[in-house]
């Protein structure tokens, strides 16, 4: 069984997800481990070891590529590690190949970061700056652009075929109403956005530790997230 150290988040919803598309099953095939951000236990000890960046999903499988375990952090670095191990949503062609994890760095590296100063400064920064919501708003209109030309001609990210790139994109985008977006400036994203949607492993996969997350922040946790407690430098535990 691989354990899945995760919160309800869209790259927590990531690994969620894939394993549920893998056709592994919750409390039968992989634990959802609940790591609640919130309360600062991405800066345990014994979670360190796992994810030394303090930041979550992680997994640990115990059947490794090598026949040992193995742990991962990195959500991007997750997907690609299940998606060889399974032999899914990954293409067998060298071009299919590269065409994903590009459009994985894209979110990885463009995507993810940007909406997610755009829901910092929209919904949880102490202060209306004015500025950087116009300026991360702006970017995030860019991307949904972006991603609404590559879609003009592909029924997926990449061509007609589902990938982790789907996989990794769509947690993101599913709070597009706060981001200040209109899907209708996106006529082509929003036939992928409702078609990935409908999935069923996706719907089971979003669903994943969300009833442990309260609907809004209160200040203790903003400050476990964004003040200074996340800066401290820590030690992990031998």
């Amino acid at each position: 069984m691989i354990d899945v150290y995760s919160w309800a988040t869209p790259n927590g919803h990531k690994i969620h997800i894939m394993m549920e598309e893998c056709g592994y099953r919750l409390d039968r095939d992989w634990r959802a481990i609940p790591i609640d951000i919130g309360k600062g236990d991405q800066f345990k000890p014994a979670f360190l070891k796992i994810s030394p960046n303090n930041k979550i999903p992680a997994i640990v499988d115990p059947n490794g590529p090598d026949g040992k375990p193995i742990h991962l952090f990195e959500s991007g670095a997750i997907l690609l590690y299940l998606a060889n191990k399974m032999g899914r949503f990954l293409p067998k062609s060298i071009r299919g190949k590269y065409e994903t994890m590009e459009w994985l760095m894209f979110q990885m590296g463009g995507l993810g970061p940007m909406l997610g100063q755009n829901h910092h400064f929209r919904l949880y920064a102490p202060q209306k700056i004015d500025y950087a919501i116009e300026r991360y708003t702006n970017e995030a209109k860019r991307l949904y652009g972006v991603l609404d030309e590559r879609l003009k001609k592909n029924k997926f990210i990449v061509g007609n075929e589902y990938t982790i790139a789907d996989i990794a994109i769509y947690p993101w985008t599913r709070r597009w109403d706060k981001q200040g977006m209109d899907l209708k400036d996106y006529p082509n994203f929003k036939r992928w956005f409702e078609m990935v949607g409908a999935r069923p492993a996706v719907q089971r996969g979003v669903e994943v530790l969300t009833t442990l997350r309260k609907p809004e922040m209160d200040p203790k946790e903003k400050e476990q997230l964004f003040g200074a407690t996340q800066y401290q430098r820590r030690k992990l535990a031998k």
